[in-house]
């Protein structure tokens, strides 16, 4: 490697200056105030998160901003104090009029106690109350993911609503010895309560759980609670055939609006995966009676109830297939029961036009204060951007069109006043605010930043559109294209002609869009360029190019990023002597295909959780379903893969290339990964091994598919750098 080269060292300075920029998760307008000179004001509380090397944890604070307004436009904007950290904090809920706040926190328990959780309720000046939710025992753990979980106040603010994992009867046993207490009355040893006597062969039985990252959720129920008689309810009457979540309050406090997902006749994993049949219901509190309110053999999420309490929109997608789609957008209408379509899935992308709907959720808060317009963001081509959408006409206005290009997310709308993250590949995520305009007149939007970020000096990109060559057309949906995002440095010894990295994404529905990413900033920053390539198949061209993917993996998308390398190659200046792969997951298929199918282009492979071998997958993955859907063959749950199947499903998979493998291979497997089980990478390290090729494994307890458990995040960045420059020498 050349003495120019980044050593360890400062490939480690470089990496733990980069990984100190945080992230923007969440944001919460409080209630306006008046000056005494008339003026208007509101606080706006953001939460971070950023990595903290030396603790090997990721940490959230808090920062607090004082936006000055007159209902139009913003006055003055500008942050209040410094930030703080939240300790412990696992869900938190402002009240709606804004003067109480609602914290589900963990509190670690003394000497052999487990973990606790408390849910507290705070006023303005002081904590009000504190329950012991453990003591209580009505339930086993609240969820805190965004799955399933929510806590949602009442409208009247006396009760609130949260998701648990129901309560399990003790299991014993069939040799328990039986110890007497000292307080145990002869009668009580005689007849125990038979709630609370454990039951005798229950140790050892299998709980279905809802699979990667949810592994500890089962069985969720809904729970109340009445703040003021510090009393909890589980609600009854939901169909035990549902698992419930994201819930909500239905207008008036009568009854609970939720999302049930099917889990007959066993549950799939659904993480990422929003093709499962599910459905809008309502419970009502006193009849325990449950009415379904949206059709019950679609797959629906992110249901947002409008500020007049009238309507409910909320995503649709279709069941099974590919696990994300272009979606539509639904609206029912609590006082008519009428159910309308306000955006239908598009099937191609074009400027100028409403791209489709592509995102994982809606904000939480997202409709304006007409109770009419709604705001979310969304993936348009290699880009992500902020629209407004008129759920009585079904009109889109883009609020970011004459902004700069990169990744735009909402945070949260309130009173008209908009709360957006932006980011590029080189500028790490600052924070927007702006007042939304008029109907019909949003297109002037005037973003405002409260917080800003320094650009990464050293990184300039661009992003490229492909045309697939005539020969590589698919034969149902023609004329589909495609991008890749082109980072390089612009700085340092490698500027004029750098090694290549190329980056597919994983899923394969899923996208880059060009905002802040760690790993291909610090690459970029160490002397490589990167080249992110969304092939077909890949969120925001549409619905056709998300179509034409199953049952062409490995060679459709493989071909397209084969294609964008050489495209590149050719007119950028690159050292086509040094190319080398890093994927995970399909990305990591996609990476091992190449090194395969191609082997004379690249010199070194890095792969993350990857798909090698479909065939040996089915059987041990959460989703079953993808391993036939990608493979271009039907799923259904009591179906057995005939052999022609299995071998299709051989045929489309990297293993089967493997002979032809020269590029030396670092494999990164994460222990709990129930999406691609490490196995995979495993058979692909023995038949590597068993053939002579370079390669190298390492292993992380304690992270599941994504690998980003803090400490594996950074020793997998590390030893991917030093194994790219020692085998791109």
């Amino acid at each position: 490697v050349p003495q120019a080269q980044p050593r360890a060292e400062e490939l480690s300075e470089l990496y733990r200056e980069l990984s100190q920029q945080p992230g923007l998760s969440t944001a919460c307008l409080g209630p306006d105030l008046t000056t005494q000179y008339g003026g208007k004001y509101c606080t706006l509380y953001t939460e971070w998160s950023q990595r903290d090397l030396a603790r090997a944890e990721n940490i959230k604070f808090c920062r607090q901003y004082l936006i000055f307004h007159d209902g139009a436009s913003i006055v003055y904007s500008g942050p209040a104090g410094t930030c703080s950290e939240i300790k412990d904090e696992l869900l938190s809920r402002e009240s709606p009029s804004g003067t109480l706040k609602a914290v589900l926190r963990k509190v670690p328990g003394k000497e052999k106690e487990k973990e606790k959780q408390f849910l507290e309720v705070w006023d303005q000046n002081r904590k009000v109350k504190s329950i012991d939710l453990t003591a209580l025992d009505k339930h086993g753990s609240v969820y805190d993911d965004d799955q399933f979980g929510c806590l949602a106040w009442s409208h009247s603010e006396t009760h609130l609503l949260y998701v648990a994992e129901k309560k399990r009867p003790k299991a014993e046993s069939f040799f328990q010895s039986k110890v007497p207490e000292q307080s145990t009355s002869d009668e009580d040893m005689r007849h125990p309560k038979k709630e609370d006597a454990p039951i005798k062969g229950e140790q050892f039985v299998y709980h279905e759980d809802w699979g990667e990252t949810l592994s500890t959720r089962s069985v969720p129920v809904l729970c109340v609670l009445d703040i003021e008689g510090n009393s909890i309810s589980v609600l009854e009457g939901i169909p035990e055939h549902l698992s419930p979540g994201q819930a909500f309050w239905s207008p008036e406090d009568t009854g609970v609006v939720f999302v049930g997902w099917w889990h007959n006749p066993f549950r799939l994993g659904l993480r990422h995966c929003t093709n499962r049949r599910s459905a809008l219901f309502y419970v009502d509190l006193t009849g325990a009676r449950c009415e379904l309110l949206s059709e019950d053999t679609r797959a629906v999420w992110s249901p947002r109830l409008s500020p007049d309490g009238c309507r409910i929109v909320y995503l649709e997608n279709d069941v099974l297939g590919p696990h994300q789609q272009c979606s539509r957008l639904r609206m029912y209408d609590w006082y008519t029961k009428h159910t309308s379509t306000v955006l239908e899935a598009v099937p191609r992308q074009e400027w100028g036009a409403f791209p489709g709907i592509y995102c994982g959720t809606l904000p939480g808060m997202c409709w304006a204060a007409d109770s009419r317009r709604i705001l979310l963001d969304t993936a348009q081509r290699s880009l992500q951007d902020v629209f407004v959408v008129d759920t009585a006409t079904g009109t889109t206005t883009s609020l970011t069109d004459d902004s700069p290009q990169g990744s735009w997310s909402v945070l949260t709308i309130d009173r008209d006043l908009l709360v957006a993250r932006f980011s590029t590949p080189s500028c790490p995520p600052v924070l927007k605010v702006a007042v939304l305009p008029s109907a019909g007149h949003e297109a002037q939007t005037q973003w405002i930043c409260l917080q800003d970020a320094a650009p990464v000096p050293g990184i300039s990109w661009g992003i490229r559109p492909l045309q697939p060559p005539p020969e590589q057309q698919h034969p149902q949906y023609r004329d589909l294209d495609f991008d890749a995002i082109m980072m390089r440095p612009s700085e340092g010894p490698t500027a004029q002609k750098p090694p290549l990295v190329v980056m597919p994404h994983g899923g394969p529905h899923t996208v880059f869009t060009a905002g802040w990413m760690l790993y291909p900033a610090a690459l970029c920053r160490a002397g490589f360029a990167v080249l992110l390539v969304n092939y077909r198949g890949s969120l925001g061209f549409g619905q056709d190019s998300v179509a034409s993917l199953p049952g062409n993996v490995g060679t459709q998308d493989v071909r397209d990023v084969q294609f964008c390398v050489e495209r590149v190659l050719q007119e950028e200046t690159l050292d086509a002597s040094r190319v080398a792969l890093v994927g995970g997951s399909h990305g990591g298929f996609l990476a091992c295909h190449l090194i395969g199918q191609f082997p004379d282009t690249y010199r070194a492979c890095v792969v993350r959780n990857p798909v090698v071998n479909i065939a040996s997958m089915v059987t041990t993955t959460d989703i079953p379903d993808w391993c036939l859907t990608e493979t271009g063959l039907p799923y259904k749950p009591d179906a057995l893969p005939d052999p022609a199947q299995w071998t299709e499903m051989l045929n489309k998979s990297p293993i089967r290339y493997v002979d032809r493998v020269r590029a030396p291979v670092l494999l990164m497997l994460g222990e709990d990964d129930r999406r691609v089980p490490p196995k995979q990478g495993l058979e692909y390290y023995r038949a590597l091994k068993a053939r002579g090729v370079p390669t190298r494994l390492l292993w992380y307890p304690g992270n599941n598919h994504a690998l980003a458990g803090v400490e594996a995040e950074a020793d997998g960045f590390m030893n991917m750098a030093l194994w790219l420059l020692k085998h791109l020498q």
